[in-house]
């Protein structure tokens, strides 16, 4: 099974969680990167989440990301086709660098691509994602241990 997490999901297990739902997800995220580094699923990085990790500011939160995406199976690079997949999705109103994550997951042939910005599910799960299908943390842990 091939994931792809989003800037957000990735890094949810270093915010704060004072909130429950960030705990929840935060939880969520960690069992699936357990999954992930115990074989069972394959984890998808992108020349995108490689450049948004660069952007962090907070050098161990960075450190921490950029580690996690060398280790990853597979590597989807920018290609005119993953730009173009992305225009549609901004068309559809999804900011452009989310939509080159979502087209980065497509051109991955992800079995899931998970975020846990609301606004952006939304959208995300009304566009046509061919077999990927648009999850957040929870529905993702829910469906691969089920």
């Amino acid at each position: 099974m091939r994931i792809y997490l989003d800037m957000c999901s990735l890094q949810r297990p270093l915010d704060t969680k004072t909130q429950v739902r960030v705990a929840v997800e935060a939880e969520a995220i960690l069992s699936i990167i357990t999954l992930w580094e115990s074989g069972q699923l394959e984890l998808v990085s992108s020349s995108v989440l490689v450049f948004e990790a660069e952007q962090i500011p907070l050098s161990q939160r960075r450190t921490y990301i950029l580690e996690t995406l060398l280790k990853a199976n597979l590597f989807v690079s920018s290609s005119a086709l993953v730009e173009e997949r992305a225009q549609r999705f901004v068309d559809l109103g999804i900011k452009p660098l989310d939509a080159l994550h979502l087209a980065s997951s497509i051109e991955a042939k992800a079995d899931y691509f998970c975020t846990c910005d609301d606004r952006f599910l939304r959208r995300a799960k009304e566009a046509d994602t061919e077999s990927t299908k648009v999850v957040s943390p929870l529905e993702l842990i829910t469906e691969i241990t089920e």
